[in-house]
Order: structure tokens, then C-alpha cells, then sequence
């Protein structure tokens, strides 16, 4: 068996498992009508018919609901454990959960204090009458939260986090991955588990269908089954009044796992990929992952990061609060991995009926990233495709200058190019002038539209681009991309840092490469001179 040399390669051949799915999910469990001070007042003010809305009238709230948690664990037999500084919960959780024999159920409950935000009461003066009365406003607290994790039936380990303080908001971890080697286990289909995947399967196509069917309203549906069973801070009528639990996306990691043919092909296709992306979190690199135009106005922390714990190193790309990570996972797999912690980011809202969209942004984002990798690890240009680029083309009587490649505007041009090649709705004339010109070093406005529609000719008589039907937007094609990519790095990587330091005169000669091509100088005096018959 060969050992790949490019990513595509190993993408191609060597890949033996492809399945994408909803990783880890995060999610608010909140009150939509308990969320700013004046629809805490209407609670006890209208709904429950007190004079004044005050925190005194948390507080009952609060004890009955901490004595019916406490009665719960009592009554089913459930450790109520207090989580020490420090402790890793899920380390716990793992010890409970290898112990357990059903099928579903409360594994224990853990309470730890935190800091959350509160409504309390601040005491305030009628200027008039002189008197003072209470009124409700946002705060922060340690509280005490209580965590219950549980085992379900189709979900498998999950947990529900309750703050025990008004408005009782809560938190939902859920693993799509555990949910689907639920499903796969219920319709009798074998598999082979990773942590946290799947290592192999009798029926893949399957296996996609059931990653494909995690939808918010099962993710909904699991919710209101254990808020049923659990300990509740609100009372029936509370919950008949239209005070009922809805969720929002806090964090949602989105996972393409590729599993190889054996350990070697991941370990050398990694370190290619990471030698040759270093740069793909820059904002210029890190938009073609996204789709999202980014400029120094664009929040956020724009980076690389290459971590290795071990002997496994990791890459990771950040754009403003979401990120990729790709890593070697457990030596058997390719994991590529965009974790988006603020729907937002996108234009997204975060209740979940917005996580069909997400998906798809998550999803894309894993693939735009394999794309832009394939093609920086796999440029190379044939003799003839430089030639189609280099020298003038007719095409259908319509002939175009030559793309010169040592030619500074078209080095500018081809750079221009890299920006618009993942866009869905491509590009125009005017975009393309905004983003040549200050390559150029002149103002957009200098170059006139017919000065650009010329560009775009020649760029797409030569087979960079191509008109989008119906429209005056242009697309990049696989080869346009290809070509300027492969032409802008030779041209800024290779050609002017070694002439900078191979030119006779201007350079130094304490330079590696300096030294050793004046010795491959020599050595070709050298033999011409051998090479001289004595007249």
C-alpha cells in the first residue's frame, strides 16, 4: 500500500468512514417571560397578585424548590453529592455512569456554587412623599446550582444544570454522537465506537440518515420529558400561565470525522497540513472558511494556533467567538470540528428553530477548510495550464492578452482572485475594483468600470472565472483558484525572498541559500571550464 503524498489523496483513497454530525450541544433553558425586570415585576405583581414585586418573594420560591430536590434524591435513592473546587464533574460522571445497569435514569445529582445573574430588590425614595419601596433590578450572585446527570433512553449521558435562584434558569449538555449510538443500537446495526464517534459501521448510509435526524425538536422533546420527572420551580398554575422552559444555543460543535485506512496516513497527512496552513487563520485566509467578509471593523481575535499535547498536535482557526479545530483522534481518525459559541457571528438567532441554519454553517465551514487545504497541499500546474495563463488565448474569436506571471498587476490581480472564491453569491465589477486597486497602491476610484470589464474579460477568456447566468456577478472556477493560488505563493514564498538573497551585488553572504547557490556557481564554471577543448 502506497503512502499518500497530497491531501487529496487521502481524502480520495485512504478514507475508509465519512460521517458529519452535531457534536456537543450547550443550550440555555430559560423563562422567555422572566428575562428583564419589568416581566419580573408582572410575574408577582399581576400573575400571583402581590402588592409590591420584591426578592422576600423569591425566597420561598427558592426553599421549596431546593427541599423538593433534596426529598427527590431521597425518595429514588440518588447521591446528592457537593462537587469540590476544582473536580472535574464529567470524571465523576464517568465512574457513575460504568456502574449503572438500566436502561435510563438520574445517575446523581451535584450541587456547586457559581456565579450567575440575579434579579434582587434595591430599596429606592418617592421623592415626593419621601417614602421607600422596593424594585427589581439585574444582578450577579454565587449561587448555588444543582446538576443532574442522567442516562437517557435515546440520548444517552446528558445533564441538566438548575440554578436555584429566581428565575430558576438551567443549562442542557447533550452529545449528538451518544445519541446516535443509541439509535444504531436499537435498530441492530453493528458499529465500532470511538470516544465520542464512530470508528465503523454496517450500514453508513444509515448511520448519516440518523446523524441527519438530530432535530431541535427531539432535542425539545427530551427537555420537557425530564423537566417532567425532576423537581420543578414552578407550580402547574405558573406553567398554565404561559411560564414554560424554552431553550436558546449557547455552544454547538459541529463534527466531520473521516476515518483512515491505518494510523501512518493520518500522522503524515497532518503534519503536511499543518506546515502548510500556519497562515489559514490571518482574516484574508479565514473568510474563504466562513463565507463572512471580515474588516478591521470585525470583532474578534483572527489567529492560528498549533497545540500538541503528547506527540498529537492540533490545529485551530478562530473567527470572533467560534473556531475549527482538526486533530488526529485517537490516531484513527481525521476530526474536523467548527464549534460556534454565538449564533450571532452568523446573523443567527439562538433559539434552537435557528439550528438547521447553524448546521449547515458549521458544516459548510468543515469543508471549506478540507477545500482550502487540499488545494494549498495539492497546487501543482502543468506545462500547459501555465502556458493557457501566460500567453494570449482566443476563444470563440475573442482574443485576450496574456496573464504575465511576473507582471505585478496581475500577480495583484490573481490575489484579488483568492478573496471571492468561496463567496455563494460571487462577485462583481465593483468588487473586484475595490479589492485590486489598493494592491496596486491606487484608489478604487481610478480605475474606471470599462478599465474592469476588460480585466474580467481576459480573466474569464482564460478560464479564472466565469459568469454567473442571468446576473452581472462573476465566480472563481476550481482552476482559477488553483492557478492563483498556486501562482501568488510561488511568486511571494519562493521567487522574491531567494532573488533577495541570490542577487550578486545587494545581498549578504552570510545567507544558507546565498552560500550554496555561489557554490552551484562555481560548480558550473567549473565544468564549463573542463568542458573547453585546448585549441
Amino acid at each position: 500500500m502506497s503512502l499518500p503524498r497530497t491531501v487529496a489523496e487521502v481524502i480520495r483513497r485512504h478514507v475508509t468512514l465519512e460521517v458529519e454530525g452535531i457534536d456537543r450541544m450547550y443550550l440555555n433553558v430559560y423563562q422567555p417571560r422572566l428575562q428583564c425586570e419589568g416581566q419580573v415585576a408582572a410575574f408577582f405583581r399581576c400573575h400571583r397578585g402581590h402588592t409590591f414585586a420584591s426578592s422576600a418573594l423569591m425566597d420561598p420560591m427558592t426553599k421549596a424548590f431546593i427541599a423538593s430536590v433534596e426529598s427527590f434524591t431521597r425518595q429514588q435513592q440518588i447521591p446528592l453529592l457537593t462537587f469540590a473546587p476544582g473536580q472535574r464533574k464529567e470524571d465523576l460522571a464517568l465512574e457513575y455512569r460504568a456502574c449503572f445497569q438500566g436502561t435510563e435514569g438520574i445517575l446523581f445529582v451535584g450541587k456547586a456554587q457559581e456565579k450567575t445573574p440575579v434579579f434582587r430588590t434595591e430599596k429606592r425614595k418617592n421623592p415626593k412623599t419621601g417614602q421607600t419601596y422596593p424594585w427589581i433590578v439585574r444582578s450577579t450572585a454565587m449561587v448555588n446550582q444543582f446538576y443532574f446527570y442522567g442516562i437517557d433512553e435515546d440520548f444517552g449521558p446528558f445533564f441538566l444544570k438548575f440554578c436555584t435562584y429566581f428565575p430558576y434558569n438551567a443549562k442542557l449538555c447533550i452529545n449528538g454522537h451518544e445519541y446516535v449510538k443509541r439509535q444504531l443500537t436499537k435498530e441492530g446495526i453493528a458499529f465500532e465506537a470511538l470516544d465520542n464517534g464512530i470508528l465503523s459501521c454496517a450500514d453508513p448510509k444509515r448511520l448519516q440518515q440518523l446523524c441527519d435526524g438530530l432535530s431541535g425538536a427531539k432535542i425539545d422533546a427530551l427537555l420537557r420529558k425530564w423537566l417532567a420527572r425532576l423537581p420543578h420551580p414552578f407550580t402547574d398554575q405558573d406553567r398554565k400561565a404561559g411560564y414554560r422552559y424554552d431553550l436558546s444555543i449557547l455552544q454547538a460543535e459541529f463534527a466531520l470525522t473521516q476515518v483512515l485506512d491505518r494510523p501512518l496516513t493520518g500522522r503524515i497527512f497532518f503534519e503536511e497540513v499543518i506546515r502548510e496552513n500556519l497562515d489559514i487563520g490571518r482574516p484574508d485566509q479565514v473568510q474563504l472558511i466562513f463565507g463572512r467578509r471580515v474588516t478591521s471593523q470585525t470583532p474578534g481575535r483572527f489567529r492560528t494556533r498549533v497545540l500538541t499535547e503528547g506527540v498529537t498536535p492540533s490545529l485551530h482557526v478562530d473567527y470572533k467567538r467560534s473556531r475549527i479545530k482538526q486533530y488526529h483522534k485517537e490516531g484513527r481518525a481525521l476530526r474536523t470540528e467548527t464549534t460556534i459559541n454565538d449564533p450571532r457571528d452568523f446573523r443567527l438567532g439562538k433559539r434552537l428553530v435557528n439550528l438547521p441554519a447553524l448546521r449547515q454553517v458549521g458544516f459548510q465551514a468543515n469543508r471549506r477548510l478540507l477545500d482550502v487545504q487540499t488545494i494549498s497541499q495539492d497546487c501543482a500546474l502543468g506545462e500547459d495550464a501555465f502556458r493557457q495563463v501566460n500567453e494570449p488565448v482566443q476563444v470563440n474569436g475573442q482574443r485576450a492578452s496574456a496573464l504575465r506571471f511576473a507582471d505585478p498587476p496581475v500577480q495583484a490581480l490573481l490575489s484579488a482572485l483568492l478573496v471571492f472564491r468561496l463567496l455563494p453569491r460571487g462577485f462583481s465589477n465593483r468588487d473586484l475594483r475595490d479589492h485590486w486597486a489598493p494592491l496596486l497602491g491606487r484608489a478604487p476610484e481610478a480605475l474606471t468600470p470599462g478599465q474592469m470589464t476588460y480585466h474580467l474579460r481576459r480573466l474569464r477568456l482564460h478560464g479564472l472565472i466565469e459568469r454567473m447566468p442571468k446576473t452581472h456577478r462573476y465566480q472563481v472556477t476550481d482552476s482559477g483558484w488553483r492557478t492563483a493560488l498556486f501562482c501568488t505563493r510561488v511568486y511571494s514564498r519562493v521567487l522574491r525572498p531567494g532573488l533577495a538573497q541570490v542577487i550578486p551585488k545587494e545581498a549578504q553572504d552570510d545567507s544558507t541559500l546565498r552560500r550554496q547557490f555561489d557554490r552551484l556557481d562555481q560548480a558550473i564554471s567549473q565544468w564549463i571550464e573542463e568542458q573547453k577543448v585546448p585549441a
